[in-house]
């Protein structure tokens, strides 16, 4: 089955849109994807392709994973995500939780936190994210602070908020930009505890995380915030 879809996507490989995902995902030496590979296929057709392929095993998702080709990664992201909405088991979430390192890229994990470990939040202890958030694992962190999402949008932001400051003097632009997209999505559900944030934490959050978190703001609001930033740099 492993080489079936192989093929099916290998069939598929866009040699234009290749270059361009290896712009985008920063393939560069240095880069978070650096060494990685890419076929150019866009997310839409690798959905059609992975719900042909629900019934993976454990075994075949995480074969999938250990590839260096960033869409075989993603087919094994959506495969699992796909399974967890229909069987909401334990396997699936305890199987990510010991795979996470595994899902190592942005878009990998924006995926996979919320709908599977933040469905585990709403129901069960919250210590595997405090764990996660301690991390020297770039994507641990990131599953950290994404997975938080879930609980945001049923208005319980004390462990988005906590991981947020724990997180805000990271050195990771990847982890910058995650903690202000989750102070935005705060935001969004109660202005009023993102701005009593942004106040309290205004010297140590980076500037990249702070004009992700105001973007809903207007633009006076926002002038005033960065504004803010800089004097209080300055003092």
């Amino acid at each position: 089955m492993i080489e079936k879809i192989k093929k099916e996507l290998l069939i598929l490989k866009n040699p234009e849109k290749e270059k361009i995902f290896k712009r985008f995902y920063k393939t560069s030496k240095g880069g978070y994807s650096h060494k990685e590979k890419f076929l150019g296929i866009p997310v839409p057709k690798q959905r059609e392709i992975a719900k042909k392929y629900i019934s993976f095993s454990f075994e075949e998702i995480k074969e999938l994973l250990n590839e260096n080709t960033h869409e075989y990664k993603m087919i094994a992201s959506i495969i699992l995500v796909e399974k967890f909405k229909i069987e909401k088991s334990k396997e699936i979430i305890d199987f990510y939780i010991k795979n996470a390192k595994l899902f190592n890229n942005w878009d990998l994990v924006d995926l996979t936190a919320p709908k599977i470990l933040g469905e585990k939040l709403l129901k069960e202890e919250r210590k595997i994210i405090y764990l996660f958030s301690e991390s020297k694992n770039l994507w641990e962190r990131r599953i950290a602070i994404v997975s938080t999402h879930r609980l945001i949008k049923i208005g319980d932001f004390s462990d988005a908020i906590f991981i947020s400051k724990r997180l805000l003097k990271d050195k990771e632009d990847l982890i910058n930009k995650a903690v202000g997209w989750t102070l935005r999505e705060i935001g969004k559900k109660d202005k009023t505890i993102l701005n009593s944030f942004l106040k309290e934490n205004i010297r140590d959050i980076p500037r990249i995380t702070l004009r992700y978190a105001i973007e809903k703001f207007t633009k006076e609001e926002r002038k005033a915030y960065l504004s803010y930033k800089l004097s209080s740099a300055l003092n």
